[in-house]
C-alpha cells in the first residue's frame, strides 16, 4: 500500500487569505485560505468585498496534525447564520414565488437550468478543487462528482417541459350521465409547484445531493432555501453564484449556512415555518425521525434519503474479478462515506478465501494522501470523530472473534483524519459494526451456505437503502433482487446512482423518490378539477 508524504502540504502552506462567497441579500460570507484561492482559475466563485461579523472555520479533512495544531487546516471563515437569518431566506422566497411559479413558462425554467448546468462544466476545475479542499475526497471524484451534479441540470431542464411536470396532468373519462345517457363534464387532473422547499444536504457529496433536490425543485416553480453542511459550505457558495450567473431569480434559491451549534435552530424553523411546503433531506436516520417529528405540525411533504448499511453478497457462480472491481468502487469511494457503500459482506463460503485474497490485493494498490495529490485513490474520512469510532468497532468486532486481514488502525502519520483501508473476516453478525452503517473504509466479511441464508442476513436490518448481488446466473437475479428488502440493488456493479434512475429506500432508509421522472413528482400537488359543461 503506498502512502503519502506528508511533505505534500508545503505547497499550500501560505496563510494569507482573501475575502470570499455571497450568497444573496441576506448574504452568506466567507474569507478563504491562499491555499484554495490560489489555486483557483476563477476565485470570484466565492469572492466578495467585505468580510463577515460571525463566522464559523471550514477545515481542510486531509490537512496534517501540524496544519491542524498552527491553524493553516483552516481553509475558511463562513457567515454564522441562524433563525432569524432563515426566517429571512424563507420569506424572500415566499416573495419570489409567484413571479417564479406562474410568470414563467416550463421552457424558461429549462433554459435557465441548462445554463446553469453549462457553467458548471466550464468551472468544473475550480468545483472540484473547492470540493477536494473541504470534504477530503479525491480530486479525480470531485470531478466526477461535478460532471454528476450538472446531470440532474440536464435531466430535469428537460423533464420541465413535459405533461408530467407544472401545468401538466391528465383528463379521464367523466363517470357521470347527463339524463340521455351521453358523458356528463370533463375531469381533469393538474400538476401544480408545490410551493417553498426547505433543503437540508450532507457533507459527503456537497454538490450533487444540491442538484439533484434543487433541479425538481425548480423545474416545476417552486422556490428553495438550501442549509448545506457546515463541514462543505464552499461548494454550495460556488453553485450558488453560477445560479446568479445562469439566471435564477434573486429569492429563488437562497442559502442558509449554520455551524453545528446553530444548525438545529435552522432545522426547527425550516420544519416549523408554515411557508415552507417541503423538506427534502439527506442525512441519518435519527435526524431524519426529527425533522419528521417536526414537520408534523404544519403536515409538509417530506422527501427523506436516509441512512444504509448496505449487504454485498457473492454467490459461488460470480466472476470473482467482476466481484471485487465492484466491491473497491462501492466499498472505497469517498473513503467509504457514502450512504450506499457496501457495508456487510456476504460471501459464499466455497468461495470466500479466494475473493478475500483477490481484495486484500486490490485494497493493497491504493493511494491514501490529500485528495489535491497526484495518484491518490482514496482521501480521509471528514473528521477524527469517524476515526475515532471506526478504531473501536474494528477493536470490538476482533475481540468478538474477527480476524483483521488487513489495516485496522488509524494512519496517524499522515494526519488526524486518516484511517487504513480494512478487511475484517468471520465478523458475528451481533457486532456493531454489522450492524450499524460503518462510512469508513472497512469491509467486514460473513459467510453463508444457501441462498435463503444470505438473503435472511442481508434483510436482517432495519434501513433497506441498497444491495449488491453478484452472480452469473439470471434466474437468481431476478429472484433475489425481488427478495432484498432494499430501494436500490445493483447486480454485478458496485456504482449505480444515475439522474435517470430513482433513488430512495425502504423501511428506515427514507421516503420518496429523487431523479428520473419519479423524482419531479416529490415537488408537485396534484389538483382535481371538474367541468360540468
Amino acid at each position: 500500500m503506498m502512502l503519502s508524504s506528508s511533505a505534500r502540504y508545503s505547497r499550500f502552506s501560505a496563510t494569507t487569505t482573501l475575502m470570499v462567497a455571497s450568497f444573496s441579500n441576506a448574504a452568506a460570507f466567507s474569507t478563504a485560505s491562499s491555499r484554495l484561492t490560489s489555486i483557483l482559475n476563477d476565485p470570484s466563485l466565492i469572492t466578495c468585498d467585505s468580510p463577515p461579523s460571525q463566522t464559523f472555520d471550514v477545515v481542510d479533512p486531509g490537512a496534517s496534525a501540524s496544519q491542524f495544531t498552527d491553524g493553516t487546516a483552516v481553509i475558511a471563515h463562513v457567515r454564522r447564520m441562524g433563525r432569524e437569518d432563515t426566517k429571512d431566506a424563507i420569506h424572500r422566497a415566499h416573495m419570489a414565488l409567484p413571479d417564479w411559479r406562474d410568470k414563467t413558462t416550463a421552457a424558461h425554467r429549462s433554459g435557465v437550468l441548462s445554463k446553469w448546468s453549462s457553467l458548471i462544466k466550464e468551472s468544473a476545475e475550480d468545483i472540484a478543487k473547492i470540493m477536494t479542499f473541504e470534504s477530503g475526497k479525491p480530486l479525480a471524484e470531485s470531478r466526477g462528482e461535478v460532471n454528476y451534479a450538472a446531470s440532474f441540470l440536464d435531466f430535469y431542464s428537460g423533464e420541465a417541459i413535459r405533461t408530467n411536470s407544472a401545468g401538466g396532468g391528465f383528463i379521464s373519462p367523466s363517470p357521470f350521465a347527463k339524463p340521455d345517457g351521453a358523458p356528463r363534464g370533463k375531469v381533469m387532473a393538474i400538476h401544480e409547484a408545490v410551493g417553498v422547499c426547505g433543503l437540508i444536504t450532507p457533507w459527503n457529496f456537497p454538490i450533487a445531493m444540491i442538484t439533484r433536490k434543487v433541479a425538481p425543485a425548480l423545474a416545476v416553480g417552486c422556490t428553495c432555501v438550501l442549509k448545506p453542511s457546515e463541514l462543505t459550505p464552499l461548494t454550495a457558495i460556488a453553485l450558488e453564484t453560477l445560479a446568479k450567473r445562469a439566471g435564477v431569480p434573486e429569492g429563488v434559491f437562497e442559502l442558509v449556512t449554520a455551524d453545528r451549534e446553530l444548525t438545529r435552530e435552522v432545522g426547527d424553523e425550516m420544519c416549523g415555518n408554515s411557508i415552507i411546503k417541503k423538506i427534502s433531506f439527506t442525512g441519518s436516520t435519527p435526524v431524519g425521525k426529527l425533522l419528521m417529528k417536526q414537520s408534523s405540525d404544519t403536515v409538509k411533504r417530506l422527501s427523506l434519503e436516509l441512512g444504509g448499511n448496505a449487504s454485498f453478497i457473492v454467490f459461488d457462480d460470480a466472476d470473482l474479478d467482476v466481484a471485487v472491481s465492484a466491491a473497491m468502487s462501492s466499498k472505497f469511494r469517498n473513503a467509504g462515506q457514502t450512504c450506499v457503500c457496501s457495508d456487510r459482506f456476504l460471501v459464499h463460503k466455497s468461495v470466500e478465501e479466494e475473493f478475500v485474497a483477490k481484495l486484500v490485493e486490490k485494497v493493497g494498490q491504493l493511494k491514501i494522501g490529500h485528495g489535491l495529490e497526484d495518484g491518490v485513490t482514496m482521501g480521509p474520512v471528514i473528521s477524527n470523530v469517524p476515526v475515532k469510532n471506526l478504531s473501536k468497532k474494528v477493536e470490538a468486532a476482533i475481540s468478538e472473534g474477527a480476524t483483521c486481514v488487513v489495516g485496522g488502525s488509524p494512519l496517524s502519520n499522515l494526519g488526524p483524519n486518516y484511517f487504513e483501508p480494512t478487511i475484517l473476516t468471520n465478523v458475528d453478525t451481533k457486532s456493531l459494526i454489522w450492524c450499524t452503517e460503518t462510512f469508513g473504509p472497512v469491509v467486514s466479511v460473513h459467510t453463508f451456505d444457501t441462498e435463503d441464508e444470505a438473503v435472511a442476513m442481508a434483510n436482517a436490518s432495519p434501513v433497506g437503502l441498497a444491495s449488491y448481488i453478484c452472480t452469473s446466473d439470471v434466474s437468481r437475479i431476478f429472484r433475489v433482487s425481488t427478495a432484498l428488502e432494499c430501494g436500490l440493488v445493483g447486480v454485478n456493479e458496485g456504482i449505480i446512482s444515475s439522474a435517470s434512475a430513482p433513488f430512495g429506500g425502504v423501511k428506515e432508509s427514507g421516503l420518496g423518490k429523487e431523479g428520473s421522472a419519479l423524482g419531479i413528482k416529490e415537488y408537485l400537488n396534484t389538483k382535481y378539477v371538474f367541468l360540468n359543461c
